[in-house]
């Protein structure tokens, strides 16, 4: 009789313990590129329709300052990614694509999110583009995720043919993409070997992830990390026709971009529907970084990227580079209509994921803000009081609290040095540098603070890379043929 007690006991609590472990949300992470802060209808547009993001957001939450680390790739990447400033381990630039260097991407150092819920049992996925490394130790497979399909490269070509259906279009930043950033025309890859390839890529990445949630068993964790819109300029005929309105043809090509995401997380959307999973997910969406705009010393990029009320874009330390849209979605947590209006960074994305799944926190101290206190309002201050930018080795940075924002602009612009009021002026109009000189000393001081825990940028910026590399190369063929013309030849009888 004991006995049948304790084993009865047993039984509950393992039921107890599968019940847990059932309960424990799924999370979705969506990650799109380039995307314009205005190019979203829940953001303002009128010219492209999104109707499914438009959607998760008035039924979830919208982080109205939402922000990522860094203004552009690979950087913000890592940071969303680790939770942690890029700068703390030198991830300021993009990593160059060499499928043989163990120095060019994400330190081994870093652990992701995905590596932390890995560890307490979910499965954990990426789909799309990596852009932490090529080499054996980077993979996403070494890295956290059970499973992968999409490419290492920084870039792709979105058609199975090379050369795109619309070449008469492509411009020299395209041309660019296509030739010199080496990858974008590799086939895909799952996991260690090569994928099929024979659809337009936004929507085979969706489909796969449609996939995904619906055959994993609860809890997963899914990084969806779409190219689109980023170059090179290509969609589908059939969806460029229905953007005719739009004069631009580069912007017409990219509003059927933006519109094919959307459809795509549709698919998934569904998807979580279908398998009875969506209630229980946390979706998050995001841009890596601001839209592309025209650079104010050199015409190196057209502009096809809508910011919406903010300044510039992608690189700029204005709130274009950085203030992307930001929504989340949880039926069986957040309530629809929620709008937080304080400080939110891709950083607290891994804070969120590792708390609501109870992941392994050793290691590196997450810097994000575990934000589901603010989803449900049982907070309701700023999540965070500061944040903080800064480019390859400080060429650039910036750092905002609520009330304001000290900044110094990329590409040595003329206005240099600004400081804003952004509770008044939050599309920074008017610099008041002369104006508040104690503002400027405060911010200054917070950010000296935080900067005094970073490192220097440890990668080479692409053309340098490779300039090294050839020399390199070159350097031990001159050698070679030195040592080669050195040995004596060889005398027979």
């Amino acid at each position: 009789m004991v006995r049948l007690a304790v084993s009865l006991l047993c039984l509950m609590a393992g039921m107890g313990t599968l019940k847990a472990e059932a309960e424990r949300p799924n999370i979705l992470v969506i990650l799109c590129d380039d995307l314009g802060y205005g190019d979203l209808g829940l953001t303002g547009s009128t010219e492209i329709k999104t109707p499914v993001l438009d959607k998760l957001a008035a039924n979830g939450a919208i982080c109205s300052n939402g922000y990522v680390t860094h203004p552009y790739c690979g950087p913000s990447r890592a940071g969303l990614i680790t939770g942690r400033y890029q700068a703390r381990f030198g991830m300021e630039i993009n990593p160059s694509y060499s499928p043989y260097d163990r120095t060019m991407g994400l330190p081994l150092t870093e652990r992701t999110f995905a590596d932390r819920l890995q560890k307490v049992g979910y499965r954990t996925g990426v789909i799309g583009k990596w852009h932490m490394g090529a080499a054996p130790e980077f993979h996403p497979n070494n890295r956290g995720f059970d499973y992968f399909y999409g490419f290492l490269s920084g870039g792709h070509t979105y058609f199975p043919e090379q050369v795109s259906s619309n070449e008469p279009l492509v411009n020299d930043q395209q041309k660019m993409i296509y030739h010199v950033n080496e990858g974008c025309l590799l086939p895909l890859m799952r996991n260690n070997n090569a994928a099929e390839f024979d659809e337009y890529l936004t929507t085979a990445l969706s489909r796969d992830a449609a996939r995904f949630v619906q055959r994993s068993e609860s809890p997963f964790c899914l990084y969806l990390a779409y190219n689109a819109p980023h170059a090179p300029l290509e969609a589908p005929e059939e969806l460029i026709a229905e953007y005719a309105h739009i004069q631009d043809p580069q912007r017409r090509i990219y509003a059927a971009m933006v519109d094919a995401m959307d459809q795509g997380i549709g698919m998934i959307v569904d998807a979580l529907a279908e398998s009875g999973k969506l209630d229980n997910t946390l979706i998050f969406f995001l841009s890596d970084n601001g839209g592309i705009f025209p650079k104010p010393f050199k015409n190196k990029y057209d502009a096809w990227g809508d910011s919406g009320p903010f300044k510039r874009g992608k690189g700029s330390m204005m709130e274009g580079g950085s203030h992307v849209p930001f929504i989340a979605h949880w039926p069986a947590k957040i309530k629809r209509g929620t709008v937080i209006d304080g400080l939110v960074s891709s950083l607290d994305i891994a804070a969120t994921a590792v708390a609501i799944g109870n992941g392994d926190a050793s290691g590196h101290e997450l810097e994000g803000v575990n934000l589901v206190p603010y989803f449900t309002g049982e907070k309701t201050d700023s999540p965070h009081e500061t944040l903080f930018w800064r480019t390859n080795n400080n060429t650039s940075w910036a750092v905002r609290t609520v009330k304001a924002k000290y900044l110094k602009e990329s590409w040595n612009h003329p206005d240099g040095i600004q400081l804003f009021d952004m509770q008044n002026d939050p599309y920074e109009d008017q610099n008041i540098l002369a104006q508040r000189p104690e503002m400027r000393a405060e911010l200054a001081q917070r950010w000296n603070m935080w900067n005094a825990g970073n490192i220097n940028n440890i990668l080479d910026e692409a053309p340098v890379y490779h300039s090294k590399r050839l020399q390199l190369f070159e350097e031990q063929y001159q050698k070679k043929i030195k040592d080669a013309a050195k040995k004596k030849p060889l005398v027979i009888e």
